[in-house]
């Protein structure tokens, strides 16, 4: 078996075997959007951890799911096996993988701008520095539009369990907070 990795919060996967043929597979299954913020790939997102060919070309997918309850994970693991068919790939296999826990932390930089231009605000700090150190006290969220700091939280859950809901006091813009994990 062939197998294309990416590392946690890494851009290009590792590859060992025949890299033109997990590179392929790979940059198929990234291409996926998330169903619910459709400007972020799965793979922006961090959802996209692993993809194995094998060497009989058939393919094995794991997603990890923002958290475990994501209604969104049926219809990304149905668009990657989609997308993978559509490239001529016979046989995929999507499994849903909840260990490790998903974090903000595995986002990429370009899927953090694209939430902002998108009118989300994307997480600050980082998840992985909990249990080490101080504890970390968000003071404001700012807001992606104008950038200013008087913010306020309406709601703890936005349109999503892993938003939260904000507004922006100079502009007067409700704005989603995609909240630390």
């Amino acid at each position: 078996m062939v197998t294309a990795t990416i590392p946690v919060g890494r851009g290009a996967p590792t590859r060992s075997g025949d890299a033109s043929r997990d590179q392929s597979a790979w940059q198929v299954a990234a291409t996926v959007t998330d169903p619910e913020i459709p400007v972020l790939t799965i793979e922006d997102l961090g959802v996209l951890r692993t993809v194995e060919v094998a060497d009989d070309g058939a393919v094995h997918v794991e997603l990890t799911p923002t958290y475990s309850g994501c209604p969104a994970m049926d219809a990304m693991r149905d668009d990657v096996v989609l997308a993978l068919t559509h490239a001529g790939y016979d046989d995929v296999t999507v499994d849903l993988v909840l260990a490790p826990a998903w974090t903000t932390d595995w986002m990429t930089e370009d899927g953090k701008q694209k939430l902002r231009r998108y009118g989300i605000q994307a997480p600050t700090g980082l998840a992985a520095a909990r249990g080490q150190g101080p504890v970390r006290v968000q003071l404001a969220v700012k807001c992606p539009r104008c950038d200013s700091l008087d913010t306020r939280e309406i709601a703890r859950f936005g349109s999503t369990s892993c938003k939260a809901l904000y507004e922006c006091r100079a502009c007067l813009e409700p704005f989603d907070y995609f909240k630390v994990i």
